[in-house]
């Protein structure tokens, strides 16, 4: 249904040496960067708690926030929810492979490690095809956060890992430039009524077509979920959002240090980046862009 909307990454790509050398270390408990079409993730089998572990102690992530777990198809759904209701079959025969995680109630099998002590778990099956070889190689499912420092912005290149973690990530696949650079929408789907949790790169009004209305939980309602606390995504220097009318108010304080960041043309005389006006070639480019500022 998404087909073109996000192009897959081109070659280079690792060769297989490299996803065996990977999926042994993951094997071995290690942490792993993977590329997905979303952003990197930092992997860890999911099915291993020590492992699990160390993701959040690499990421210095508050243990009681969830992972999501990545498969390399719906058919490894039984292991990981006690039930698929007919939503969540329509959302997968739309979107997956692809930037949709559903949260679903989960299994017994389930570490608690994975799911912040949760009655649910995020499911997802990622389309980028360096992913893909990983879970077929590794043979089970992988805990894969964003592979950043927790709430910082997320990496969308192979090099944003080596800087974020150039110590305690055993291998680090390249396969290119992240395609969509955003999270996964997520969806929960563990209730009486479909919820959003987390806005992505496939619209609310595309999963609203095919299963209904969404509500939007407080943050205080609903599972706990990635991207869903105050600050998350976050450059390390102070952002302000400003509206078109207001540029000229906030140019009049700029300083030596200012930049500024803008959805097609900068204005003249600002320093800054320009990204593209549309808004799947803005999210592409939003992380990479935030990092060079930064």
């Amino acid at each position: 249904m998404l087909a073109g909307l996000f192009p897959q990454p081109q070659p280079p790509l690792p060769i297989p040496a490299d996803i065996a050398a990977a999926a042994a270390a993951l094997r071995r408990g290690e942490l792993v960067g993977m590329p997905t079409e979303t952003v990197y993730g930092l992997a860890a089998d999911a099915r291993n708690g020590d492992a699990v572990r160390r993701i959040f102690a690499a990421k210095g992530r508050p243990a009681d926030h969830p992972l999501i777990v990545h498969l390399a198809s719906a058919a490894q759904l039984g292991d990981w929810t006690r039930e698929v209701p007919l939503l969540a079959h329509r959302l997968i025969a739309a979107f997956w492979p692809g930037p949709l995680t559903l949260v679903l109630r989960k299994s017994a099998m389930v570490d608690p490690a994975v799911t912040g002590g949760q009655d649910t778990v995020g499911l997802r099956v990622p389309s980028h095809p360096v992913a893909q070889a990983l879970l077929q190689a590794f043979g089970g499912a992988l805990a894969a956060p964003s592979a950043n420092r927790f709430g910082r912005i997320s990496p969308t290149t192979a090099e944003h890992v080596r800087g974020e973690f150039p110590d305690g990530v055993s291998v680090i696949l390249d396969g290119g430039p992240s395609a969509v650079g955003l999270e996964s929408t997520i969806v929960d789907l563990s209730g009486s009524q479909p919820r959003l949790l987390r806005p992505g790169s496939i619209p609310a009004s595309a999963i609203e077509a095919l299963i209904g209305p969404l509500t939007r939980p407080t943050d205080a309602e609903g599972p706990r979920a990635s991207g869903r606390l105050e600050a998350h995504y976050a450059p390390g220097k102070p952002l302000d959002l400003v509206a078109a009318a207001d540029v000229p108010h906030y140019r009049a304080g700029d300083s030596a240090d200012t930049a500024w960041l803008v959805a097609g043309p900068l204005p003249e005389g600002c320093a800054g980046e320009s990204l593209p006006a549309d808004a799947a070639g803005y999210g592409h480019m939003l992380y990479a862009a935030l990092r060079r500022l930064d």
